[in-house]
This record gives structure tokens, sequence and C-alpha cells, in this order.
């Protein structure tokens, strides 16, 4: 996975979803992804306390759907500005590789 790809996803999953206990975010990448992702519990606590640390989440304790404490992540202002410029730059990255696949060998 690109650097970076898993912030961005966590940031755009807390986005559309509003706030989530990781567990809850690492299950809905998965699904999201057809299971083409496999994600275990340190790699995604990893990116959100290296997201929390910037900033672009915040975390509160709560009750899970299951009746149990969990905290809860849910994305800050600062966040959502800083998931535009990383869908921005990832649009001008994937624009470039489309037309890098489409210019014709010589």
């Amino acid at each position: 996975m690109l650097q970076g790809t898993l912030d961005l996803m966590v940031l755009q999953t807390l986005e559309s979803m509003g706030p989530q206990h990781g567990y809850g975010i690492a299950r809905r990448l998965e699904q999201v992804s057809d299971d083409i992702l496999k994600l275990n519990e340190g790699t995604v606590y990893t990116a959100l306390m290296r997201l929390q640390h910037q900033r672009w989440i915040l975390a509160n304790w709560g009750t899970s759907e299951n009746n149990r404490k969990a905290k809860f992540y849910a994305i800050t202002p600062a966040g959502r500005r800083q998931l535009a410029r990383e869908v921005q730059s990832w649009d001008r990255l994937a624009g470039l590789i489309a037309r890098l696949r489409a210019v014709e060998p010589s």
C-alpha cells in the first residue's frame, strides 16, 4: 500500500460514516474493498494514533453496538482540509497513471 493511503482511507471513512471505533473502521475498509484489504488491528490503530497526533481526528470514549466501552474517532475540521488535499493529490496521481497507460508504445 502506498505511503499515506491508509490515512486517506481512514479520513474518508470518518468523513462519510461519522464517528467510528477502530474495529468498525477496519471492517468497513475491508468490506468496501471486497476483502482485497486485510487489516489487522495494529495497522489501523497505528494510523489512528498518527492521525490523532496530527489533530486530523479526535477520540472520545463511548459504548459500542455490542454494549462495550470503545474509543470512537471523528474527523476534525483540520482533518477535512487534509482529506481535501489528499484527495486532490490522489486524483492528480491517478490522472497521471491513466495518461501514462494510454500512451501507445513507439
